[in-house]
């Protein structure tokens, strides 16, 4: 990463599964969960990969906050990323989205990630594993449930919510951001607590299943180019 980006935990990728899984369980006792500071939050980023002709593909793109507009893009490729092993995703889209994250211009105050946190087999999923490294405000925003059960059904109207149960625990909230679609899953990467992670979610949304910053970064990952808005550029 660049200077300003600096890791405050650095270990190589290229570990065993079991390697992987002690590590993320270290790492697990690092995350904190804490109230977002809302008076700070100015931009808010959504990190999302993609896997194109046997790369993979970051995207960061950051929205001003409250407003949600485009203010920056960032796009890095990884040629043949580690094959995916069933709660090891950070260690094959991790290091393509921390390189994405240095090309940035524009800080973002607040990273939403496409996958879960602390609701993951070890409480350090992708999410929570990018915030630890760099000791950054993250949110996992997932498609899919990992681990747990809801606890009880989750009503139809935007703003719903049903708590993730594993293990005796409370590790995401079901979070529905339409009406007649999927909810999300919500949970606590790293230096934001639960309820503020759903409130983030819930106003970075404007009318679709997932939150405009992490809506553009699926659509760039995805090849299509962004709009270009002064304070952006996309670097390839």
């Amino acid at each position: 990463l660049s200077m300003d980006w600096p890791l405050t935990v650095d270990h190589p990728w290229d570990l065993s599964p079991d390697q992987a899984e002690a590590l993320q369980r270290r790492l697990a006792a690092r995350v904190r969960s804490e109230p977002l500071a809302w008076t700070q939050v100015r931009f808010v980023a959504g990190l999302d990969a993609a896997y194109p002709q046997g790369k993979i593909r970051a995207a960061v793109a950051v929205l001003s906050f409250p407003k949600m507009d485009l203010v920056d893009v960032a796009v890095a490729e990884v040629d043949n990323p580690a094959p995916y092993m069933p709660g090891l995703l950070s260690f094959r889209e991790a290091p393509a989205l921390l390189r994405a994250l240095a090309r940035l211009r524009v800080r973002p105050n607040v990273l939403l990630v496409d996958g879960h946190g602390w609701a993951h087999p070890r409480r350090l999923g992708i999410a929570s594993h990018i915030g630890v490294l760099l000791d950054w405000p993250t949110v996992g925003v997932a498609k899919a449930v990992l681990v747990g059960r809801p606890a009880g059904p989750l009503a139809d109207e935007v703003g719903a919510t049903v708590p993730l149960l594993h293990q005796g625990e409370v590790v995401a909230m079901g979070v529905r951001t339409r009406q007649g679609v999927k909810p999300v899953w919500v949970s606590v990467g790293h230096r934001v607590d639960l309820s503020s992670a759903v409130a983030l979610v819930l106003r970075c949304g404007r009318g679709y299943r997932l939150p405009e910053p992490l809506r553009w970064a699926h659509r760039v990952a995805g090849g299509q180019p962004p709009p270009q808005p002064p304070a952006a550029r996309r670097l390839l």
